[in-house]
């Protein structure tokens, strides 16, 4: 039987007077990754802050491994085993590699951590070669590689990545993603992932959810949603010969 990790129901977070979600339902099996598309103000960052505590909803509930998370402090929500690894990285400038990635593990008991430490520095070997280099003087993508091997120090049920690709080239872009692929098929880590790059995260992820508007407008299997006119469109940058010349906002979206 399969384990829902996820489980959102119905719900709306406001940015002061300003619904920033509507209504939000959607589910993360255990081992899945799910990717959320949308255009900037869609409010994929919003979502995935209201998942990991940093903003509360003013309406519905969700549920972390069958546990009502939603309004709890985002340090117990880190201590049941989500990591969220925040858009822009975010790590520390001033810490070492290791340091930062021995903070990933703050709320851990137990041992393991130098362990876990090798684990990452297999996956990302460029940060073995800076382990005593501090974060701040990381390129771009070494930074991102970082922040996610912090997530992974906390030994995660679910990891939130909001737009790892952000600020990196296609030859990075697809570097990242394709140790996201091997961390979830060798490691089991389920993620839910927020991406603009629709055609990499579609490559990756085992299903989506489409959002515009704080809005869920269609979901599917990745193989669904790239077979759909309007994700080819507007999200790949595909069109028909027939529409050649034809602006964009003259065609309604149907989400199929």
């Amino acid at each position: 039987m399969t384990e829902t990790v996820l489980r959102v129901r119905n719900v709306e977070t406001f940015y002061g007077a300003i619904m920033a979600l509507r209504g939000v339902t959607l589910d993360v099996q255990k081992g899945e990754i799910v990717t959320i598309l949308g255009a900037n103000g869609a409010g994929k960052t919003t979502l995935m802050k209201t998942v990991s505590g940093l903003m509360d909803p003013e309406k519905g509930h969700i549920e972390f491994d069958g546990t009502r998370i939603e309004g709890m402090e985002p340090d117990k929500i880190v201590k049941m085993g989500l990591a969220h690894v925040p858009e822009g990285r975010e790590v520390f400038p001033y810490l070492t590699v290791e340091e930062n990635l021995r903070m990933g593990a703050y709320s851990r008991r137990g041992g393991g951590i130098a362990e876990d430490i090798e684990i990452v520095y297999s996956y990302f070997p460029v940060l073995k070669e800076r382990r005593a280099q501090a974060a701040g003087f990381l390129s771009g993508g070494q930074q991102q590689m970082l922040a996610i091997g912090r997530g992974l120090m906390a030994r995660p049920r679910l990891m939130l990545l909001d737009e790892p690709s952000l600020g990196l080239s296609p030859l990075l872009t697809q570097e990242i993603f394709a140790i996201i692929k091997r961390l979830n098929e060798e490691r089991g880590v389920t993620m839910l992932l927020v991406e603009q790059n629709a055609n990499v995260a579609l490559q990756t992820a085992h299903k989506g959810y489409v959002l515009e508007m704080g809005r869920i407008v269609m979901a599917g299997s990745s193989e669904e949603l790239r077979n759909s006119e309007d994700i080819q469109e507007f999200y790949l940058g595909r069109k028909d010969e027939g529409q050649r010349g034809q602006k964009r906002w003259k065609r309604r979206k149907t989400w199929r």
